[in-house]
């Protein structure tokens, strides 16, 4: 049985590692061969450079999906670390490095669990278990998650980021709204012969500041949020510009998909065109590009919808008791930013919910950490997580 020091020595390992998005090719490697070494009845790197193991029970039942990402962010602050980002050096009970909660040390815990369990019942148990460990999930939440429910055809999903001791059954979405005015250009010592569109923007963003978000009993707030605003040209020397483009963060609820979203621009648009009919303005969900480890390129319109699992559900049931027999207390809450469950839930409908280690404010911050104690009590979780789902 592999015991909790192996686990953390695993998941050390896998933090020594760098793995920013698009460069997860060493990692995704080395979890390919550990989950063969811990008796997965397969492992292979799939569409993107994701991996995804399998353990088969001896009995018809569910398939269940335990998925993770293995990509990080950067560190562009390397010398202000207290500890090495890639040491995984452990102080005090905590392993730091880039990675650790979001989301390795998950990771490591899922796979550990589910070598554990299917070598506790001799595989002897109703269904299939999947682990999936994603690459791009920090630049595209779910993207590359499309080719592994193709794949392992979930039954029900549990999303591995850091839950702070909680199960969360849904997630606001996120969408990012780009909104353009055109002008013209003209020397900006004669600006009358022009149309500045920059003018234009502030008159719509005027108008798209009176869009109230809908709310949500469960998810909270909708947010329209302006983050980005650029001219064109750019620098623009003496140049009155002819294009302005604005983008907006909008985090999303169950309900509001593509049209809802920019409906909601466009009429702030007609708006501010009933104001000043010169105005051009259009809008539209942003595009993103970027290349994977294995030389394909993943691409997707950046629009990640809200989900929400009912927590009647009979998954989800099973999944709190068996917490509950491994006593950890978990009470309902749902994820404050994106995951993959964008896709699984929100997009394929597969019912879903949130547990893992450590804490959802250390994702992304210097001198990550996990403690070893959340590492390895999350690995017993999930243990008992799949005992109940797979009876």
């Amino acid at each position: 049985m592999i015991s909790d020091k192996d686990l953390i020595g695993f998941c050390q390992e896998a933090i020594r590692i760098p793995s920013m998005s698009g460069h997860e090719e060493d990692v995704a490697k080395m979890l390919r061969q550990k989950m063969l070494d811990f008796g997965f009845d397969s492992a292979e790197i799939v569409e993107y450079g994701s991996v995804l193991g399998c353990i088969h029970g001896k009995r018809k039942g569910p398939n269940i999906l335990m998925d993770g990402h293995i990509d990080t962010v950067d560190v562009i602050d390397r010398d202000k670390w207290s500890h090495d980002p890639f040491s995984a050096e452990i102080v005090d009970g905590k392993i730091y490095g880039r990675g650790t909660s979001d989301m390795k040390g998950s990771d490591t815990a899922m796979i550990v669990a589910a070598a554990r369990y299917a070598e506790e019942t001799g595989h002897d148990f109703a269904g299939n278990i999947y682990v999936s460990c994603t690459v791009h999930e920090e630049c595209f939440e779910g993207v590359s998650s499309r080719a592994i429910s193709k794949l392992a055809k979930p039954d029900f999903v549990i999303i591995g980021e850091a839950t702070s001791t909680t199960v969360k059954i849904g997630q606001r979405g996120r969408a990012e709204v780009v909104v353009e005015t055109e002008g013209v250009s003209c020397h900006s010592s004669n600006p009358h012969k022009g149309k500045n569109a920059v003018y234009h923007m502030m008159t719509v963003i005027e108008e798209i500041r009176k869009i109230v978000p809908n709310e949500h009993p469960i998810l909270g707030k909708g947010i329209l949020e302006l983050t980005d605003i650029k001219s064109f040209p750019y620098p623009g020397a003496s140049v009155v510009p002819s294009l302005c483009r604005a983008t907006f963060d909008r985090r999303t609820l169950v309900g509001e998909d593509e049209a809802v979203i920019l409906g909601q621009v466009e009429e702030a648009i007609a708006r501010a065109k009933a104001k000043n009919p010169e105005i051009k303005a259009r809008c539209y969900l942003a595009e993103g590009e970027e290349k994977c480890w294995t030389g394909e390129t993943i691409r997707a319109k950046r629009y990640f919808p809200a989900w929400l699992t009912e927590e009647s559900n009979e998954y989800v049931q099973k999944a709190l008791a068996g917490l509950k027999a491994a006593g950890i207390e978990a009470p309902i809450s749902h994820f404050s930013f994106c995951t993959n469950g964008s896709h699984f839930a929100g997009e394929a409908g597969i019912p879903s919910i949130g547990y893992g280690p450590s804490l959802e404010e250390l994702a992304h911050v210097r001198d990550e950490y996990i403690e070893t104690e959340q590492l390895t009590k999350a690995a017993k979780g999930f243990q008992c997580i799949l005992r109940e789902l797979t009876k």
